[in-house]
């Protein structure tokens, strides 16, 4: 394409991401901490395996950038694959530009959640609009109110149903007239998309939020639980509700998507097992955490999870059977055991494997973050160590320059 003005884009691989560790981060860590731990440690930074792997390394390559690259980079924001920019359409309808909205007077600041707790607004939330709702005007929620009634698993936990409200709940907040202006006050994003959230390096340096590698869907919402429990002020995302992205997913992947449906029931189970457990080993008041993240994610959060999600997936067997689906019913049910099976021994237990993950790799972004502070520190102060490691994380960036 002859090179793309105004961007300077890079592409990580795995191994370009082993390559900062080992001859960058391990080696700090080695030197200035004492910690010969830090190759093991250090292994939770990578961009390969479920999506808890790289929605963690596209925020905290923006911390290590800053320190060692370029200190003018202050923030991160994440965009999808199948997610795009409808330019013509927010200055139109908003009256600013993308990145216009972006300088957004409220990301970065503070205030107080629905309870009087302290937030820090550190993470910066945008909305979406499907591709094919478009043309009825940039606001149009993508998760519309159910217009049927629940099958029989959907009884149990009808997502759907608080999907929307927390949608239409945001989208319908009446910025500027009764409720929060946009300038000096805003509504909290609990419910966030994945490809439309930033934050701020200072915010990631204080708070070091990450999602746990065994994190495979809702790596968004897993990764600003993981700041839950740590006490006030309580990380969040400003929503911004002009910043409107336009979701193309169902215009070049609708075949892929209904191919794949079973796949994506079993995932929905495998989220209620792993959120449940993850919320429990991160806070010892399971209601505390539901009643921050409530209606969407909190759904998926529950004190019963085993009972529930058997409960689920005998319902839907049953119900596609019902239907005339009984092949469709037996590849559920075989998928369910091959899958359900490992899940199920990962958050058994007291403490459960997933705590014991979840204890190392805090542990492994500590050490990250640790291992930055001191780098900087000491490049602050002309350490020629700290120069050469400096060098070395250059020279592998500037290998993942793209063109």
């Amino acid at each position: 394409m002859g090179g793309l003005e105004h961007l300077e884009p890079y592409a990580f691989a795995e191994a370009d991401v082993g390559r900062l560790v080992d001859e960058v981060l391990a080696p700090a860590a080695e030197r200035f901490l004492d910690r010969s731990d830090a190759s093991e440690l250090l292994g939770v930074l990578g961009v390969r395996g479920p999506y808890g792997r790289h929605h963690s390394f596209g925020k905290a390559i923006a911390a290590l950038w800053h320190v060692l690259i370029d200190p003018e980079v202050v923030a991160t924001f994440k965009t999808d694959l199948d997610h795009s920019w409808p330019q013509e359409e927010l200055v139109a309808e908003t009256g600013a530009s993308l990145l216009e909205h972006f300088a957004y007077p409220l990301w970065g600041g503070t205030g107080v959640d629905g309870r009087g707790r302290r937030l820090e607004l550190g993470g910066f939330a945008a909305a979406l609009v499907n591709e094919a709702d478009i043309g009825e005007g940039l606001f149009t929620i993508d998760v519309p109110f159910p217009d049927r009634e629940p099958e029989a698993d959907e009884m149990v936990f009808f997502s759907p149903l608080p999907q929307a409200l927390s949608t239409l709940a945001e989208a319908s907040t009446r910025y500027g007239i009764d409720g929060p202006d946009g300038a000096t006050t805003a509504i909290e994003r609990v419910h966030v998309h994945a490809g439309t959230v930033g934050i701020l390096v200072d915010a990631l340096r204080r708070h070091r939020p990450f999602t746990p590698s065994f994190i495979g869907r809702a790596e968004d919402q897993a990764y600003i639980l993981s700041t839950f429990g740590e006490g006030e002020p309580r990380l969040a995302h400003v929503h911004h509700r002009e910043l409107i992205q336009r979701h193309d997913k169902k215009a070049f992947a609708g075949a892929a998507i209904e191919a794949a449906r079973i796949g994506t029931w079993i995932g929905d189970y495998e989220r209620l097992l792993l959120f449940s457990e993850l919320a429990r080993a991160l806070s010892e008041d399971l209601g505390e955490v539901k009643a921050v993240a409530d209606p969407f994610t909190g759904g998926f959060i529950s004190p019963m999870p085993v009972t529930v999600m058997f409960l689920r997936l005998a319902l839907k067997a049953a119900a596609l059977s019902g239907k005339g689906d009984a092949r469709e019913a037996e590849d559920l049910l075989a998928m369910a055991a091959e899958r359900l099976s490992g899940t199920l021994a990962f958050v058994e237990g007291d403490p459960s494997e997933l705590a014991e993950r979840l204890r190392v790799e805090r542990a492994g972004w500590d050490l990250f973050y640790d291992t930055l502070d001191e780098l900087e520190r000491r490049l602050a102060e002309g350490d020629e160590q700290a120069e050469e490691l400096a060098d070395r994380a250059r020279r592998v960036v500037a290998a993942c320059a793209v063109g």
